[in-house]
């Protein structure tokens, strides 16, 4: 594909991609080769998938051709979280203990069978923290990601390729989990908008699983509108998920009417729990961000979110607790074959007790009451994803592999299973993006993904490339 002036290559959209596919202005197979011929210098990728997208590409070429109706993600390039399975390319949870043969067996995942149902071209498996958590081990044979903004910084944890592949342009969306914020902090870090949808909202069969009550999966994408794009097809009930949710799926795009007029937002600066500190540049950043919700139609309220160390806490105990029922028997054979901070993290859910889970499991579930309280007084909860940038890699610590976290606000959002948006609001006093989070009541995506797309419609923030 040749940029000229009447024809320029500003498809870095899916809602704007699919259009043009369907004006003809661009093709399938341009868009994948544009895709596949972005350099991998961020450690984007564990497995490329080049010949099987551009057949799957040609083929939607052909059908947009003989004038046929397709899919809604025809010919749009996608990635895919390596501890989803795929049998086009290696599951492995960038892991030597995952055996390679494990999506074979099982087929491909729910998820993966409804992107390409929807004509989606995936281009490969992007990088992830090894089975979803900890920081890079530069000592195993794996990509360490980079942050597109900075490749001295890291991507985030733990869809971590998914969130810089979006930013740099190796596909136009991309998919992740989210546990304690695997969705959200890479999309942070990189500038790009991640969803958590409600738990259960998307299945999570065929999916390596890290806590059972804990994950979710989601798009990340370069717009709220293309989250919402993605969501209608992900979402719905699969009968191999215990957990799936039997709830109808809205039509999310129809909902994203471009203001929010009659919407209650609650704000917290969460100011109070920034312990790894603030940016100089974030709360004026967010403080806009607030102003330009309140332009949009918005009614904006002072809240505090309820039981904030509590539920951060518990989705700790939670997530180590289940990640180490998964994990117990390899920990005990091949401890050296996970990395540093991997076998620390996972190791650490043998010292979680059955009253402490339990207990968990009971302030959990008071803590829900809560939220669902302060979500009858407003519609949506603002916050700050998180008070810093990307970090550098070189202060990330394999022996305290939680220890980022302590700048971000997103595992709080986890154990009460809400939908959460996280979108950028600029660039911190380092360069790198900051974010806010839009969080609503439970199966209600629909008005998130109206306040983010709102919002976007009013800056352009999400549409700053990384730069390197």
């Amino acid at each position: 594909m040749t940029e000229t002036a009447a024809h320029p290559i500003s498809f870095d959209t899916v809602t704007d991609a699919a259009a043009a596919l369907r004006r003809g202005d661009v093709t399938a197979t341009e868009l994948t080769e544009r895709a596949l011929a972005t350099p991998d210098d961020l450690g984007v990728y564990l497995a490329r998938c080049d010949e099987r997208a551009l057949a799957r590409a040609a083929a939607v070429d052909r059908q947009l051709a003989a004038g046929a109706e397709v899919p809604p993600l025809a010919g749009i390039p996608l990635g895919v979280k390596d501890i989803l399975a795929h049998t086009a390319a290696p599951t492995t949870a960038q892991s030597l203990v995952l055996d390679p043969a494990w999506a074979a067996g099982i087929g491909d995942c729910a998820v993966v069978r409804r992107l390409e149902q929807a004509g989606a071209v995936i281009t490969g498996k992007t990088s992830t923290m090894e089975f979803a958590i900890g920081v890079p081990d530069p000592d195993k044979p794996f990509p360490v990601p980079r942050c597109a903004w900075d490749r001295d910084r890291w991507a985030g944890g733990s869809s971590s390729g998914s969130g810089s592949g979006v930013a740099a342009g190796h596909f136009l969306a991309a998919i992740g989990t989210d546990t304690a914020g695997s969705i959200r902090i890479p999309a942070a870090f990189n500038g790009v908008t991640g969803l958590k949808p409600t738990f259960g909202r998307v299945p999570k069969s065929g999916v390596v699983p890290l806590g059972y009550t804990l994950d979710h999966v989601g798009p990340l994408a370069r717009s709220a509108a293309d989250c919402a794009l993605l969501l209608s097809v992900l979402a719905g009930p699969d009968t191999e998920d215990p957990y799936s949710a039997d709830v109808p799926v809205a039509d999310y795009p129809a909902a994203l009417t471009g203001d929010l007029q009659g919407v209650r937002v609650g704000v917290d600066t969460l100011d109070r729990y920034a312990d790894g500190g603030i940016d100089p540049a974030q709360p004026r950043l967010f403080a806009e961000a607030v102003d330009t919700l309140r332009a949009a139609g918005a009614t904006v309220v002072p809240v505090e979110v309820p039981m904030y160390p509590e539920l951060v806490a518990i989705d700790l105990v939670v997530m180590l607790a289940e990640a180490h029922a998964y994990h117990r028997g390899d920990l005990r054979d091949r401890w050296t074959d996970y990395g540093r901070g991997t076998r620390i993290v996972l190791a650490g859910g043998a010292a979680v007790t059955g009253p402490d889970y339990v207990q968990a499991q009971r302030v959990r579930h008071v803590a829900r009451r809560r939220m669902a309280d302060l979500l009858g007084e407003v519609d949506l909860v603002v916050t700050p994803t998180g008070h810093l940038g990307a970090p550098p890699l070189a202060s990330l610590d394999p022996l305290r592999p939680l220890g980022a976290l302590s700048s971000l606000h997103t595992p709080y959002w986890n154990p009460l299973g809400n939908p959460t948006l996280a979108v950028p609001i600029g660039l911190s006093g380092d360069a790198t993006p900051l974010s806010m989070s839009i969080s609503g009541r439970h199966f209600d995506e629909a008005t998130v993904l109206r306040a983010g797309d709102a919002y976007q419609r009013r800056t352009t923030h999400h549409l700053a490339k990384g730069i390197r």
